[in-house]
């Protein structure tokens, strides 16, 4: 009995993170409606670094929150690559194009992992590499369906925020970060959230609190309390408690969540370019995500670093 509720737990967490994370696309979609990109992401991180100190020091004190300067400014660091840069620039590509083709260019994220292995000397197995070639001609499939200026511009930008996010995500393994992971996530969605902000204000966004609909207030407070702290602790969790191979499936759960989120909240179009491109970029993701994991024993460190979207590491960071 004890079994099963074990693996009842695990497919709730593995689910919520597969609907939760999936989701994030569209909720930022809804809240940049009506308040600035990067000054909803700042307000998001910000709250939820706030909210997940407050009940790290309620459960473990103050002394939780001990590093060294060397790891707090690798967490700031890491926070600035996913946070301000990653996630804002996904936060301002979908001024242009749709969450669900953000969410599919952001798949892209662990074939850039691979790409940063091998500049590491780190070779991996030529399936891997294979993957990452169908992976990448998948995202140049999706790059050339964009049909204006304005689409070209949300395309390069959510590929500039994914590979940000891809230096971010391997970053953590190889230089000095707090132990825990939740102390870490806190400090990297301050410096985060406090760079978007400080980004938004000087190019120039102003949040005028009268002009806010009621769903992008709504929108934004799910983003913090249910994809910045259920999704992420749920995440933590799955690491601990499931295979690193079941965990790591949320890679192609996630783009495929969020385009039917999206069409079917936001009619959002979907092409067949599109579907044909996200399904080859799916498919490499897949098949780097089963090659590796068949690699390495479940009791060997998955890769160093590796975040949403991507191969899960042991230290992550909530998106």
């Amino acid at each position: 009995m004890g079994q099963n509720t074990r693996d009842i737990r695990v497919w709730a967490a593995l689910a919520a993170v597969y609907v939760v994370w999936g989701s994030t696309y569209l909720g930022i979609r809804i809240t940049i409606e009506t308040v600035p990109p990067m000054l909803s992401g700042g307000l998001r991180f910000a709250v939820a670094a706030l909210i997940l100190g407050a009940v790290l020091a309620i459960r473990r004190g103050v002394g939780a929150f001990r590093m060294t300067w060397r790891q707090f400014l690798g967490a700031g660091l890491v926070g600035l690559l996913l946070l301000t840069a990653g996630n804002g620039m996904v936060a301002l590509a979908e001024q242009h194009i749709s969450s669900g083709l953000a969410a599919l260019l952001v798949a892209s994220v662990p074939l850039w992992l691979v790409i940063f292995r091998l500049v590491a000397r780190d070779r991996p197995h030529l399936l891997t590499l294979a993957g990452v070639l169908v992976g990448f001609c998948g995202v140049a499939g999706l790059s050339l369906t964009g049909a204006t200026s304005s689409s070209a511009v949300g395309i390069v930008i959510v590929l500039s925020g994914a590979l940000s996010w891809s230096i971010g995500s391997f970053l953590p393994g190889r230089i000095p970060m707090p132990e825990d992971p939740f102390v870490a996530s806190t400090v990297e969605m301050t410096i985060g959230g406090a760079g978007l902000l400080l980004a938004g204000t000087v190019f120039g966004e102003r949040l005028d609190v009268t002009a806010v609909s009621a769903s992008s207030w709504l929108a934004l407070a799910y983003l913090i309390l249910v994809g910045s702290l259920v999704g992420f602790t749920s995440y933590v969790w799955l690491l601990g408690n499931a295979p690193i191979s079941l965990v790591s499936t949320y890679a192609y759960v996630n783009p495929v969540v969020a385009v039917f989120l999206g069409v079917v909240v936001l009619s959002e179009q979907v092409t067949t370019q599109m579907i044909a491109a996200g399904f080859v970029i799916v498919l490499g993701v897949a098949l780097v995500v089963s090659t590796e994991r068949h690699g390495r024993s479940p009791d060997v460190e998955p890769p160093a670093g590796a975040t949403r979207p991507g191969v899960p590491s042991k230290r992550v960071t909530p998106s």
